[in-house]
């Protein structure tokens, strides 16, 4: 008798598993095609909000597609693009390194193809297309800063441990949503200089920021491949982890009412 809450429970768990869709979806930004991947929750009816997210250096891959299954089981749209290009994903971190900066000295084609990925899951026949947020991670934590900065017609962004830094500070004139920048206090590659020129690039611009600080935390504490410990600077951390999801969770909540699901 003891072994039924348990058949139960492992029955209730394969349902919700099963409830939740994924597709590989091919769209474009002009010529080039792009290759995302969108997770949602079938057993929920009708629209609901939709959330973008973006990856770290390497490309769109196996941890954004389990962030965005995440999101669906929250009740939201998740849609995981792709900045690089179909086939682009770089092996190493020199490629890696290589093929980031390509965006970062560009960011007008990083906002181009930033853009497209909020295009497409704002297509998406379950997002309620007046009810968007992006997230990203790293490089993508950069980059949805970028898409504030772009004007986009967007709820709001959450940066994880991304860049915070902005070639035209004045840009963020531009910011029409809320801001959210989820950062490690002790991150070695994001220098004081350029965690207090975003500040203050949000003051100039009036936006409706806030800056989250996780001591102990450094670069990547959301991923949890980083458990290198010769690679110091770059960490995973299980408490900043889960408290920054926690954090994003009430980020949304905020925009849209109330958490999806």
């Amino acid at each position: 008798m003891k072994t039924i809450p348990i058949l139960i429970m492992l029955g209730l768990a394969n349902m919700a598993q099963a409830a939740i869709k994924r597709q590989v979806v091919e769209y474009k930004d002009g010529d080039t095609v792009l290759e995302g991947f969108v997770a949602f929750d079938d057993s929920i009816s009708g629209k609901r909000p939709g959330v973008l997210i973006v990856h770290q250096w390497k490309g769109l891959g196996d941890y954004e597609k389990k962030r965005a299954e995440m999101l669906a089981q929250l009740g939201y749209v998740a849609f995981a693009a792709d900045i690089y290009g179909k086939g682009i994903r770089p092996k190493d971190t020199q490629a890696a390194s290589a093929e980031a900066g390509k965006y970062k000295k560009d960011r007008k084609l990083l906002r181009a193809r930033v853009n497209a990925g909020l295009a497409e899951l704002k297509k998406q026949p379950l997002t309620d297309s007046s009810k968007t947020a992006a997230i990203g991670y790293c490089f993508g934590g950069t980059t949805v800063i970028e898409l504030a900065r772009s004007g986009a017609n967007i709820a709001g962004v959450v940066s994880f441990h991304g860049a915070l830094d902005s070639p035209n500070p004045e840009d963020g004139k531009n910011i029409k949503c809320r801001v959210m920048a989820l950062h490690g206090a002790d991150d070695p590659f994001v220098p004081a200089a350029e965690v207090a020129a975003f500040e203050d690039e949000m003051r100039q611009a009036k936006v409706d920021w806030e800056l989250v600080k996780y001591g102990g935390a450094v670069h990547g504490f959301t991923d949890w491949n980083a458990k290198d410990p010769n690679m110091p600077g770059m960490l995973y951390n299980e408490k900043a982890d889960r408290r920054s999801w926690q954090d994003m969770q009430q980020f949304f909540g905020e925009l849209f009412g109330t958490t999806a699901k």
